[in-house]
Formats: structure tokens, sequence, C-alpha cells
């Protein structure tokens, strides 16, 4: 094992520590709406989604995060238009889903930088944060905080009876365009940390993990948080410890992510025994 605060005096590891932090946060804030929507496939779509935007923003601005922030905006506005009918939502993703990885597919031909850049879009590299990608980390991080605590109360109620809500005059369609954008930047956002291929693992297990252990909503979302801080810094410092493993810190958080729902999984069993 290496000597973890040897490695956390480095610039580099604070700045991977700090995006965990900051994911973890804004991803356990979303995951318990996205389980009452039941929208884990548009959590899997965006994420994927996030992989053509991003080569796309390498080409442009040979900048992938910018590139996936701004196509998650685009990804959100086709998924509300195209989902807009009741059923419809699984439908449109799935067609975005496969017209968008033949389109990062084509842009990837054209990309002749470092190949680490375009397979760090599908599987994260943490340890690669820079300062500029911290900084636009933390102003999403805010903005989706912030506009997750404003309207948490009508986002909770649209999202667990929508008919009944937009009966009481809450603005169900309104609120639902704006929680895919929160998605899908919010899931832009954790691919940067676990990749397009691993974001379910903070997007969603947290609060599948959370709802095993209460069914009261607060309680439920600061489970959530508590569950997608203890994944993302638990793994990325068990990937610092495990350095010489070469082992990135996206498996370790996949793993203690999936650990916590085994247990509480478990603890639900008891209870009902």
């Amino acid at each position: 094992m290496s000597d973890v605060w040897t490695y956390l005096q480095y610039p580099f590891a604070q700045h991977a520590l700090i995006a965990a932090t900051l994911v973890a946060l804004v991803s356990g804030l979303i995951a318990p709406f996205v389980a009452a929507r039941d929208m884990a496939f548009a959590v899997h779509g965006s994420a994927e989604l996030a992989f053509p935007t991003a080569v796309a923003g390498l080409l442009l601005f040979d900048d992938a995060l910018t590139g996936a922030l701004l196509g998650s905006v685009l990804v959100a506005i086709a998924i509300a238009l195209l989902g807009s009918r009741r059923g419809d939502g699984n439908t449109a993703i799935g067609v975005i889903l496969a017209f968008g990885l033949g389109v990062g597919v084509f842009l990837l031909s054209f990309y002749h930088g470092y190949a680490s850049q375009a397979t760090n879009i599908l599987f994260g590299s943490i340890v690669a944060v820079t300062s500029r990608d911290l900084l636009i980390l933390g102003v999403v991080a805010a903005v989706v905080s912030l506009l997750v605590l404003a309207i948490y109360r009508p986002l909770f109620f649209s999202s667990v009876d929508p008919e009944v809500a937009e009966a009481r005059g809450v603005p169900t369609r309104a609120l639902g365009l704006l929680f895919v954008l929160m998605l899908t930047v919010t899931v832009t956002e954790v691919a940067q940390v676990v990749g397009t291929l691993l974001v379910l693992s903070l997007a969603i297990t947290p609060a599948a993990a959370a709802r095993r252990w209460t069914a009261a909503p607060l309680m439920v979302t600061a489970l959530s948080v508590l569950f997608a801080l203890l994944s993302a810094d638990g793994g990325f410092l068990l990937s610092l410890a495990f350095v010489d493993s070469g082992v990135k810190a996206s498996v370790f958080i996949t793993f203690i992510s999936f650990g916590l729902y085994v247990v509480a999984r478990g603890a639900a069993a008891v209870r009902k025994v």
C-alpha cells in the first residue's frame, strides 16, 4: 500500500479529491429524483451522449468538458421535445442515443490528438482534472444544487404524483424540462470522474441504497449524498492507496457504491424477517 497522505500533498491529488466531492454532492442530490421519476435509462442515455459531444468539443475547442457541457443542453432539449408525450421518453432517448453514438464514432475519426483524451471520456480520469476543469465543475455543482434546493418541494411532488401535481397547479412540464436539463448537466459532470460507462454508480446507486434504509424524502436525499460522498472520495483515496495496481479510481468508486447498495438490501431483508 502507498502512503495516501504523501500523494495528497500534490496538486493533482488535491484537485481530484475536490472534483470527487463536488461530483458526489450534486449527483447525490439529483439521484433521488431520478429514482422517483424512473429515469435510469435517461441517465444512461445522457452519459453515453456525453461521448459524441465531448469529441466535438475536442475538435472545436480542444476541450472535451466544454463540448460535453454545451452538448448536454442540446441533449436535454431533444429528450424533452421528442419525449413530451407520456410513455415516449425512453423511446426518444433510445433514438437519440443510437444517432449520437454514430455521430461520436464519426467525429472521432477526425481527431488526431492523444488517444487518452478520447478514451478518458468513456472511462474517466479524475487525476487529469485541471484548475480550469475544477472551476467549471464547481460552478455547475453550485448552480444545480441551488436549483434543486429552490424547487425541491414542487419537483418532488411532480415526481411522485404528476397527475395530482398538475391538477394542483404545479407547472409539471416546465419542471420536467428543467429537471432533464439539470440531469444531463449533472451526468456530464459525473462522467468527468467515473467516465460515461460507469456514471450510474453515482447518479443512481446512492439513491437506490438510500431508499432501502428509509422512505422519508429528506432522509433519502441526505443518505444519497452521504453514500455518493463515501463512494467518490473513498474510491479515489483507495486508488491512491493501491496506486501500484494501476486500477483506475472509477473502478474503486463503482465497487464502494455497489457495496453500499448490497449492504442496504441485506439490511432491508433482515428487517423484514
